[in-house]
């Protein structure tokens, strides 16, 4: 049974391991720094998560099944550019509501191994790089929806001076549009 108690010490876990994932990647991050960073016993730790992975599997779940659903809403409009447009809205929405996340997301080896690890997670990430070239299929478009989805995810962790979430979201769709060939659409 979890108590209010269990529920708030997990939470500063996620809250702890999130700190530190972002200044020691996800593989340079032991389950024992994080008990260090809370004055907390590594069993502690263990009553709530059993592995790293498993922690990481925790934070990246509910971001991943959002995804999913960014995914089937851009599948189910009509034409690449019209999907690619869908996906790339609802991508940067995603991004710039976890901005501690998301940095952590792209490029991290240990995110990557546990990517490879999860068949279903790997499929979604393969399916949004799809949409996203499909408005310029082939090797080209494959790497520009690369570049987009990791350039997102590296530029959201970035403090702009004066720059909200909502110019940030701006920004960031503009720029990659002019990465993926997308014209702007008609108001």
């Amino acid at each position: 049974m979890n108590s209010p108690a269990a529920g708030a010490t997990r939470q500063k876990l996620i809250e702890a391991a999130i700190d530190l994932f972002r200044r020691h990647s996800v593989a340079g991050t032991s389950l024992q720094m994080i008990s260090d960073e809370l004055g907390l016993t590594k069993s502690a730790i263990y009553h709530h998560f059993r592995t790293r992975d498993e922690l990481v599997s925790t934070i990246m779940e509910p971001v991943v099944d959002e995804l999913e659903k960014l995914v089937e809403a851009a599948e189910a409009q009509r034409g690449p550019r019209v999907q690619a447009e869908s996906m790339l809205a609802g991508y940067v929405a995603l991004a710039v509501a976890h901005r501690d996340l998301f940095p952590i997301l792209s490029g991290d080896p240990g995110v990557a191994d546990l990517l490879r690890q999860r068949p279903r997670w790997a499929a979604i990430v393969k399916r949004q790089a799809d949409l996203l070239a499909g408005a310029e299929p082939g090797t080209s478009g494959q790497i520009r929806a690369a570049i987009v989805m990791s350039g997102i995810s590296s530029a959201v962790g970035v403090a702009f001076d004066g720059v909200d979430d909502r110019e940030l979201r701006d920004e960031l769709v503009t720029t990659a549009r002019r990465t993926l060939n997308l014209r702007t659409p008609r108001r």
